[in-house]
């Protein structure tokens, strides 16, 4: 496993583009989340928004996006230059091939996501105060010393880190980039489309409760649990169940079929 690690490591590092796409991942998260923050405002004659932790991460919608590019690239790379014959041979087991692929995407995950959800924060921070969020109005200030801030962070980053592999099963799957990346984002986004067609209060709870992406950013709620369609945890469990399912469709096709 170690050298599988070490050569799939080499590979994703010397990928052309692994750097631009991460630190794209971060900038658009932040960028984002900074831009959604600057464009709120509170009057003090209005109901504003209650949340300001989601509210800051609000970013995480399209930096997810790029994250999933980059486990797909992971994997179809190699595929489209015929490098996945070398990689087979040279560790035959092709468990350990996707175990190992597995922890690299979700590494690089990490390292996209933590960044990203803590330069989110600081900029909701920064920002919404001077939008009329202030502690005298009842909004206190967004700090980590806050338990509930705290899982939301940690929470954003487990959904990136699930995302990337919800993404990795998937290109595994089919082997090719565009049909992956199509495959994963209509995952993503087509689930809050279809919830807007639905007009039965009851079915749309339902599909909010199992869709991967509006059931995962429920770990980013901080305020109001008991009114979510699912709580935070169980969301990010939808989530993770999405993933396995994808690894494993992955996983079987890359063992029973020809590379």
């Amino acid at each position: 496993m170690t050298r599988a690690l070490s050569a799939e490591w080499a590979k994703i590092r010397t990928l052309p583009g692994t750097g631009w796409l991460l630190l794209a991942a971060i900038a658009v998260t932040v960028a984002v989340s900074a831009a959604t923050s600057g464009a709120m405002s509170c009057p003090s004659s209005a109901a504003c928004h209650p949340d300001l932790t989601q509210l800051s991460l609000t970013g995480t919608d399209l930096g997810q996006a790029v994250v999933a590019v980059i486990a797909v690239l992971a994997v179809t790379g190699e595929y489209a230059t015929g490098m996945i014959r070398t990689t087979l041979a040279a560790v035959p087991r092709r468990s350990v091939v996707l175990t190992a692929k597995a922890i690299v995407v979700a590494a690089l995950a990490v390292a996209a996501g933590a960044p990203a959800a803590l330069g989110s924060l600081l900029a909701g921070r920064l920002i919404l105060p001077g939008q009329g969020y202030t502690p005298a109005r009842g909004y206190p200030d967004l700090s980590l010393t806050d338990p509930a801030v705290l899982r939301a962070m940690a929470g954003t980053v487990l959904y990136l880190v699930l995302i990337a592999l919800l993404s990795l099963g998937i290109a595994t799957a089919v082997r090719d980039a565009a049909t992956a990346i199509g495959t994963v984002l209509g995952l993503l986004y087509l689930f809050p489309v279809l919830g807007l067609a639905i007009a039965s209060p009851g079915w749309h709870r339902h599909l909010q409760q199992v869709a991967p992406m509006t059931a995962g950013l429920e770990i980013q709620a901080s305020t109001g649990l008991g009114r979510l369609p699912i709580s935070p945890w169980d969301g990010l469990g939808v989530l993770a169940a999405w993933a396995a399912a994808a690894l494993l469709a992955g996983g079987l096709l890359l063992r029973f079929r020809d590379s």
